[in-house]
């Protein structure tokens, strides 16, 4: 199951110093049910701020969003959304079984709310079948990520928000990570919502990436990728996806920015 997300007008202030400031401004924006969607923008423009009003972790000023007509604060309360940070936040006196129940835990539930999957469906589901009983020092960064990821969806949410979930790792378990997001997301069918700094990552996780402008951030365009699924590394390489990472691109930067051109060395960054 999944829900849309609908954020409708949204303004977010903060109170700073002598004077308040404006960290989103009429913000706009819907991700179709079922539907993998980037936000993408400079630094500071608001990126997990937006996330974080989807996630019922602080309110917006003005405006509203809703998942599938209710309210942020409604489906939290019924575990219908999963939230991936960019650190894992595992606790270390926990195995890795015992991170991913957690949230059980939290609950005070044995099993999930529609039972399709058990704690230690999730951990091979994500790759880490026999480390069940692993304490996070023992893992890898990329490792504890897959742990994290396993725990937000152990209530099966319908919502998955990722919040730059692998901007610590190296360039090549980052592309690993996100070919194992992508299978992981279309097994669990949920709607997916991801915060980035990268172009390429953008474009090649998601079936629309929505560009912000700089703060007070706005929804300044959305891209949509037509590029076939399951997703492959391949596919980096054709001009298609050049032809994406051009259209974000000039939605961040501008017409005036150097086009990335189809063959080896064009100047895609690295993830």
């Amino acid at each position: 199951m999944s829900r849309d997300i609908k954020v409708d007008h949204v303004t977010m202030v903060f109170e700073g110093r002598g004077q308040p400031v404006i960290a989103l401004e009429k913000v706009d924006l819907h991700v179709p049910t079922g539907r993998f969607a980037s936000i993408i923008g400079p630094s500071g423009c608001g990126k997990s701020t937006l996330l974080r009003l989807v996630a019922d972790v602080m309110q917006p000023f003005a405006g509203s969003v809703t998942l599938s007509g209710v309210s942020p604060r409604k489906a939290r309360h019924e575990h219908a959304i999963g939230f991936v940070f960019q650190s894992p936040t595992l606790l270390p006196w926990r195995t890795v079984r015992q991170n991913v129940e957690l949230p059980l835990d939290v609950v005070g539930r044995k099993s999930t709310r529609r039972s399709a999957k058990t704690p230690d469906e999730l951990i091979e589901l994500v790759g880490l079948k026999g480390f069940e009983g692993a304490l996070p020092h023992e893992l890898s960064g990329g490792m504890q990520q897959r742990v994290a990821i396993a725990r937000a969806l152990v209530l099966e949410p319908d919502v998955l928000l990722l919040d730059e979930p692998f901007g610590a790792l190296d360039e090549i378990t980052r592309q690993r990570m996100n070919i194992e997001l992508l299978r992981i997301w279309a097994e669990s069918g949920t709607t997916a919502l991801l915060v980035t700094h990268s172009i390429a990552e953008a474009v090649f996780m998601s079936d629309e990436v929505h560009v912000m402008s700089a703060r007070p951030g706005r929804i300044s365009g959305v891209v949509d990728v037509p590029l076939a699924r399951p997703r492959t590394l391949d596919m980096m390489r054709t001009q298609n996806f050049y032809d994406c990472v051009n259209r974000v691109r000039d939605g961040l930067f501008g017409r005036d920015a150097e086009p990335a051109e189809h063959g080896a060395g064009a100047p895609v960054e690295a993830w």
